[in-house]
């Protein structure tokens, strides 16, 4: 850590149940295995092993980054945070391909549609119908946060524009402020945020891999402007 940036240290969840089972997983809502709680505390020992103590953490609305938050901060001895849940950090939704296997999927579909539909930076997945259960606006988690909000699918892109307006509404401020903030995410959520800060190309993006349980970290200014890019603790 240094002394002349306060540190925003994101996580991807640890593994998940449909992770192991591969899944494609989106807003649905599967919690840990039991590889995936360890793997959250081995974060939470790294992160205590370098020092670092927070003054804030926020979540996803779903299970599996709460699951992933509480395990590493029992593993870095840390105080309870004030945690707040917000749906512009929940992974990108798959749309119709949620819940899909993913060998079955590519074995379906082709080796080539199934690569746009995971790494492509504009292509959206199958949509999925108003009457789906699976769609936001039939979700009673999701009934508050507008209308907005209720995607039937989404492109890297998309997931890009409310992570960006995430950042600079509540992250970034809050790193200016000086306060420290631990977050747990998602992998397409923290690909496109880093695409986002790092200012890399759709090409790029589409060949970045995010590790479950492996915290990265930006280091922000007191006048907003990053101290280099991400980097891996």
């Amino acid at each position: 850590m240094t002394t002349e940036a306060t540190p925003i240290v994101l996580v991807r969840h640890a593994q998940s149940e449909w992770n192991l089972a591969q899944r494609f997983t989106g807003w649905a809502d599967p919690g840990l295995t039991e590889a995936g709680r360890a793997e959250a505390r081995a974060a939470g020992e790294r992160l205590a092993g370098q020092g670092y103590r927070f003054d804030a953490a926020t979540c996803s609305l779903l299970q599996r980054t709460h699951e992933t938050l509480g395990e590493l901060l029992i593993a870095m001895g840390h105080d309870p945070l004030p945690v707040q849940a917000e749906w512009r950090i929940n992974e990108r939704h798959y749309g119709a391909l949620e819940g899909l296997s993913k060998p079955e999927t590519m074995s379906r579909y082709g080796a080539d549609q199934f690569l746009r539909w995971r790494r492509g930076y504009l292509d959206k997945p199958p949509l999925l119908s108003d009457d789906d259960p699976r769609h936001p606006r039939n979700r009673a988690e999701y009934t508050t946060i507008g209308e907005s909000a209720w995607t039937p699918g989404e492109s890297l892109a998309d997931t890009e524009s409310r992570i960006a307006r995430w950042w600079h509404e509540v992250a970034l401020p809050a790193a200016r402020s000086g306060r420290r903030m631990l977050v747990v995410s998602h992998g397409n959520t923290l690909r496109a945020l880093i695409k986002y800060l790092d200012r890399l190309s759709p090409v790029q993006v589409e060949a970045l891999e995010v590790p479950t349980g492996k915290p990265l970290a930006y280091e922000v200014r007191a006048d907003g402007s990053l101290l280099g890019g991400h980097r891996y603790l």
